[in-house]
């Protein structure tokens, strides 16, 4: 017979139980599922050797990036070939230069791209989308209007436009780019805060007297970050991919620097020479790069959707 006392004990002892059981957060959850997915994390692995790569490498590095070895200049066909005692790892370009260092400097000068250009087109995006959402009227209107015209006009035009005529540079690429990368992020967290806007914590913060600008980076925006993450993820390979094509067109980085889509056009045009690592190794470097983020950013996709959950 189960006496009041023995329940009050079996009660007692399934709270001491509950309360030692801790809750996870969002992104501790979402940390979780993101590393169940097996490719998403391998891809973690892959871009993680890629960036050591960059770092460690030139410590390593026989030969600078500009230096040209004499004694295979006219014969790179036959002398330039991957090689450990020659110290080119990677072998030597047309002009005898050391691929090994060249591509260290290329995957890097891609990377920088990609990263600060995702940078810059999420944060202007956000802004200027969350802006137009939660004001609304005529100011949103007017301003999607805008970003509806800037889409419509081919976004490669746009940089051809500009590198061609204005200086070539690292400052001109980023401003080519920040042009019309941040448009799709405006139209996406634009339509997020409309659903946003009349929720209870927004209609409590206008309550008590708080201003828009502030509603939106103070509560607005950090309801967005899950997405402003994933957009961002996927945002970097695209990056790469516009200023791999640019610089594989030569308008893009010019010398002395260089990016891997530069050293791809260039292994592209000496390939039929017989010097297949001037194409392929910068190449493998761009695919494992490219494939890696884009796995990343599908597994940060998954592991921040809330509909799975």
């Amino acid at each position: 017979m189960i006496t009041n006392s023995d329940r009050m004990d079996r009660i007692t002892e399934a709270l001491d139980e509950a309360a030692d059981i801790k809750g996870r957060s969002l992104w501790a959850d979402a940390r979780r599922r993101f590393l169940r997915n097996k490719a998403a994390t391998g891809a973690v692995v892959a871009l993680l050797l890629v960036v050591l790569f960059v770092i460690i490498g030139p410590y390593f590095a026989v030969w600078s990036n500009e230096e040209i070895d004499w004694n295979v200049m006219g014969m790179v066909a036959e002398k330039g070939a991957p090689s450990i005692e020659s110290g080119h790892f990677f072998g030597v370009d047309e002009l005898g230069r050391d691929l090994y260092s060249r591509t260290i400097q290329a995957t890097r000068t891609s990377l920088i791209v990609g990263v600060i250009g995702a940078i810059v087109a999420v944060t202007i995006g956000t802004i200027y989308g969350a802006t137009a959402g939660f004001v609304g009227g005529w100011v949103d209107g007017l301003m999607m209007r805008f970003v509806d015209i800037m889409i419509a006009i081919p976004y490669m035009f746009i940089i051809i436009l500009l590198m061609v005529m204005v200086e070539r540079s690292f400052f001109m690429l980023f401003v080519g780019i920040g042009i019309i990368s941040w448009l799709e992020m405006a139209r996406i967290v634009r339509g997020q805060t409309l659903s946003l806007k009349n929720r209870e914590f927004v209609e409590a913060a206008k309550a008590c007297g708080v201003g828009w600008f502030t509603i939106i980076l103070r509560h607005i925006i950090p309801n967005l970050l899950g997405l402003v993450v994933v957009f961002a993820s996927l945002l970097v390979p695209l990056m790469i991919l516009i200023e791999s094509f640019i610089s594989f067109l030569g308008l893009g980085v010019q010398e002395p620097q260089t990016s891997l889509g530069a050293l791809i056009s260039e292994g592209a045009g000496t390939i039929l020479y017989g010097t297949i690592w001037q194409l392929f190794i910068p190449l493998f470097f761009f695919l494992v790069t490219i494939i890696s983020l884009f796995f990343i950013g599908d597994g940060l996709r998954d592991a921040l959707d809330p509909k799975d959950r």
